[in-house]
């Protein structure tokens, strides 16, 4: 025992230990001063700079030699988002990596013929995916596969037979003995958007942490902030407006530019179409909300100061209303893409690399507005509200929180709008992926 007591002493006082002794104080220190996060490098909203980190699994890992392939992506921006995590989260089931789907770059689902097939990382970043979603899951390219010829063919169920119990007992059966042996497993039927879901909303966010626009998108999405940041400096230009400004940052030697509120204004055709249908199915009248209500909802923002530049984010090609521009009270500055002279941004590229850029936009706002039975909405509430949780808000529903959101088509206080967060722990992701007038706050 005093011969193991000496030799363990004498450990302990080489270089070495004294290194390993200082690497994990190190180690706890970043632990207790930068919470993990996940993603890797830095993302800057509003001058406060976050610490992303992969999200790391203590498991091996996804396997590297075993497939999943799933149909085409199709639909909005975000119905094909929900439709990749939901693919993602099926393939770490079975343990597997899943081939990069192809998305779709236009809106027509029905004529495949006019899907216009684009590819993932003409959107998102392909490798910055995979080392941020470490360990939890894996995407990997078509080249990968070694036997190309024997596949095995997974047919996904429909109709009201096919319940959520057998769906999963379904992927469970696909996960082991001779279903297991082979290389690639290809799902077919229908889009994964409308597959049966199996995991909580924690797990969705964390792919979507995953996912960073490509550098291109990016920029374009900065230069469209930044044109709206010059509009705010250009309204600071008076001394009413700087002195509100100064009364917000607490900082009279600096000249920012005023914050702005974005809103999700879905007043397109195709949207009330769909939203008075929706209406009159679930017998309610908080789903479509008109111009003028929108405008009253926003104006009605508890403790918004004013002036304020208001970004309307529309889908221009399917407005059949010129005048949202109008009926704003003085204050409220509100442009959308024309005004702003950021059209020709848009422009250059189809539909869904225009939604990406919007999606964007709306994220970095100040304040965000959009109506809760609206996927792209509902996914910029759900990372806002990550954002907030990230920074360690107490009271995510309270009066100064960064970054709040709201939902228009439900009244709250004083006629405004309803504040809105979104409950990571519910158990699936059904509300955000149809929509609910139960929003958290």
């Amino acid at each position: 025992m005093e011969v193991l007591s000496k030799l363990l002493a004498g450990t302990l006082n080489s270089i070495t230990s004294k290194c390993l002794v200082l690497f994990v104080t190190v180690l706890i220190l970043r632990a207790l001063l930068f919470p993990s996060i996940p993603g890797f490098g830095g993302i800057e909203w509003n001058n406060i700079v976050y610490i992303r980190t992969p999200i790391l699994n203590s498991d091996i890992g996804i396997r590297q030699d075993k497939f999943l392939v799933v149909p085409q992506l199709v639909w909005g921006l975000n119905n094909q988002k929900i439709a990749f995590a939901r693919a993602c989260l099926t393939a770490r089931m079975l343990n597997r990596t899943l081939l990069m789907p192809s998305l779709s770059a236009s809106l027509f689902y029905k004529e495949i013929d006019l899907l216009q097939p684009i590819s993932f990382e003409k959107i998102f970043q392909f490798e910055k995916f995979n080392t941020l979603c470490h360990g939890f899951v894996r995407l990997g390219r078509h080249s990968d596969v070694l036997n190309r010829t024997e596949v095995l063919e997974m047919e996904k169920g429909s109709g009201r037979r096919w319940t959520v119990e057998r769906d999963l007992s379904q992927l469970k059966e696909y996960s082991r003995g001779s279903f297991d042996d082979y290389e690639v497993i290809r799902i077919v039927g229908k889009n994964p958007f409308l597959w049966h879901d199996h995991w909580p909303v924690k797990d969705y966010a964390n792919v979507f942490e995953c996912l960073d626009l490509t550098e291109e998108i990016a920029k374009e999405a900065d230069r469209v902030v930044s044109r709206i940041r010059a509009v705010g400096r250009e309204i600071t230009g008076n001394t009413e407006a700087v002195e509100v400004h100064n009364r917000m940052t607490n900082d009279g030697s600096s000249f920012q530019p005023l914050p702005f509120v974005a809103v999700h204004m879905r007043i397109e055709i195709d949207w009330m179409i769909h939203c008075k249908n929706l209406e009159r199915r679930l017998n309610t009248n908080q789903i479509c909300s008109g111009k003028k209500e929108i405008v009253e909802r926003v104006k009605n923002i508890a403790g918004l100061k004013t002036p304020v530049v208001v970004y309307l984010a529309v889908a221009d090609k399917l407005l059949n209303n010129s005048s949202i521009l109008d009926g704003w009270e003085e204050g409220f500055l509100p442009f959308e893409k024309k005004k702003l002279g950021v059209d020709g941004i848009y422009k250059k590229y189809p539909y869904l690399i225009q939604s990406a850029i919007d999606y964007e936009v709306c994220l970095r706002a100040d304040t965000f507005v959009g109506n809760s039975f609206s996927t792209f909405s509902s996914l910029i509430v759900l990372e806002r509200t990550q954002k907030m949780i990230r920074m360690n808000a107490t009271n995510l529903c309270g009066e100064n929180v960064r970054w709040p959101s709201y939902a228009y088509n439900i009244p709250g206080e004083s006629n405004g709008p309803m504040r809105w967060v979104t409950n990571m722990a519910e158990s699936n992701l059904l509300s955000i992926s149809y929509g609910t007038n139960h929003i958290s706050c």
